[in-house]
């Protein structure tokens, strides 16, 4: 229960309301949080022509791995920037095409997901049946040797997932997106999630939730406890908030769900 309700707080806490609580994970759930680091040694070896010398060096990558609301979702960091701005969102291995990263993570048993952030990486699990111990210690060697390698993180034309203000915008709509890039994304992507504007009509605001908040238990409450109560709380003409998929989302978890029903027979 604590983990579904802490979106929400966290949001919440924005408005400076009165009944508004500090709210913490337990210790035992917080004591992990931060804490668990893997670190990846990589030995290079260079000939120092004309010597007959050779000199070898020794770099480490330390990688983190930080709880998320979501049981099923975790979060890693490599302590340098992943897309430096915005976020980009695989749902599936057919989607990593782009990313050499994403599908090596992919390739991974039990990974269902993986999400890209400005300076994070959140790897989804199939079901909360799975163990983390392996896909942990798979996901941070994958993220160490791609960040030793140099290769850029996405090739192509990628779009960035953003809500940044256009033209043809009217008043109302500038300001929930402008509500959303500095007030409530920043606090979800620190869960490793994020919120993307789908639309705003009669009165009723559209956002797809991705990261960590995809599946997540506590995304009803962050949709109506957190982010409804904030947009309600500044912009009047806003009367609710409703979580929506991309079609194309919709069809890769019909056919994943497919999937894993044939597997299980």
């Amino acid at each position: 229960m604590a983990s579904h309700v802490r979106w929400g707080l966290q949001l919440q806490r924005l408005l400076r309301t009165r009944n508004t609580a500090h709210f913490r994970f337990p210790d035992k759930t917080r004591s992990s949080y931060h804490t668990q680091c893997s670190t990846q040694s990589f030995r290079r070896v260079q000939h120092l022509p004309g010597t007959g010398a050779t000199h070898f060096s020794i770099r480490h990558l330390a990688i983190q791995t930080q709880d998320t609301p979501n049981p099923r979702s975790l979060k890693f960091l490599p302590g340098k920037p992943v897309l430096g701005s915005g976020t980009l969102d695989f749902p599936s291995p057919a989607s990593a095409g782009c990313s050499s990263l994403a599908r090596d993570l992919f390739e991974i048993e039990g990974v269902k997901s993986v999400f890209f952030g400005p300076d994070f990486i959140t790897v989804t699990k199939t079901d909360e049946d799975v163990e983390w111990t392996d896909i942990k210690r798979h996901a941070s060697d994958a993220i160490a040797k791609f960040f030793e390698s140099g290769d850029p993180i996405t090739i192509g034309a990628v779009h960035h997932e953003s809500s940044l203000s256009e033209d043809d915008d009217d008043d109302i709509v500038s300001m929930i997106k402008e509500l959303l890039d500095t007030r409530i994304r920043p606090t979800v992507q620190e869960d490793g999630g994020d919120v993307i504007f789908k639309g705003f009509e009669d009165g009723t605001v559209k956002l797809k939730l991705v990261g960590s908040c995809t599946g997540c238990p506590s995304s009803t409450v962050t949709l109506k406890n957190g982010i409804q109560n904030m947009m309600q709380f500044y912009i009047p003409e806003v009367d609710t908030v409703e979580q929506v998929e991309d079609e194309v989302d919709e069809i890769n978890a019909k056919v994943f769900s497919e999937l894993e029903r044939k597997l299980q027979d």
